[in-house]
């Protein structure tokens, strides 16, 4: 296992309405819960966590620092304000390391379609994570999608296709496709599109299409 990331967090008191003297100080309320641990609130610096978070993000382990005890997280969950789109508070989840955990790893999609490139085709991302379980320890960071892989339109990367561990199960069907690349449509079979559209519309219900309306002559 590869060196955890570290990051400090202090035990708070001021709770509720109470914590917004936190944010004000470039703090952010949190709390750790988990491994038949009563729930703790904390606080963390906000540099210190958005450093953390752009490393760890919400599938790698990482050493919580607390009242000089370690302690082994992953992080659960963040709440961002509505206004400023700033984490206003964060959920550490303290795993067991000898009990498996599921969780979510980020896809990280590298190179570029040749499909896209030479023929003009459109890239289908299918997936952004992919689900896994696993032993704390055996947790990878990312998978890496090559899109240089898809030189024609046949061609798809499925989730079987992933360099996985024999540690790590993938909790999804492996034919599952993560990215492909679509042929780009001809001007005939997008006018017969537009066509299409407009004939189902009146087939919405509550959508009725008048018939135009024609003036009598007066007498």
């Amino acid at each position: 296992m590869s060196k955890l990331i570290t990051l400090k967090a202090d035990v708070r008191e001021l709770i509720g309405k109470k914590a917004k003297k936190l944010r004000d100080m470039d703090m952010i309320p949190a709390v750790i819960y988990g491994n038949k641990i009563a729930a703790q609130n904390l606080a963390v610096n906000y540099i210190d966590f958005k450093r953390v978070y752009a490393k760890a993000g919400e599938s790698a382990l990482i050493e919580l620092e607390v009242a000089g005890k370690k302690l082994n997280v992953l992080i659960h969950d963040i709440q961002l304000a509505p206004m400023s789109g700033k984490v206003s508070h964060i959920d550490f989840f303290q795993v067991n390391m000898k009990e498996e955990v599921e969780t979510e790893i980020p896809l990280e999609f590298v190179g570029e379609a040749a499909a896209v490139k030479a023929l003009g085709g459109v890239l289908v991302k299918n997936l952004d994570a992919i689900a896994v379980k696993c032993l704390p320890a055996d947790l990878p960071e990312k998978y890496e999608i090559d899109l240089s892989l898809l030189a024609t339109f046949d061609d798809v990367i499925a989730v079987k296709d992933l360099k996985i561990s024999d540690k790590v199960e993938i909790m999804i069907d492996g034919e599952t496709v993560i990215a492909m690349v679509s042929a780009p449509r001809s001007e005939e079979s997008l006018a017969e599109l537009d066509n299409k559209v407009e004939e189902d519309v009146t087939k919405v219900a509550g959508v009725v299409k008048e018939a135009p309306v024609v003036e009598e002559k007066k007498k």
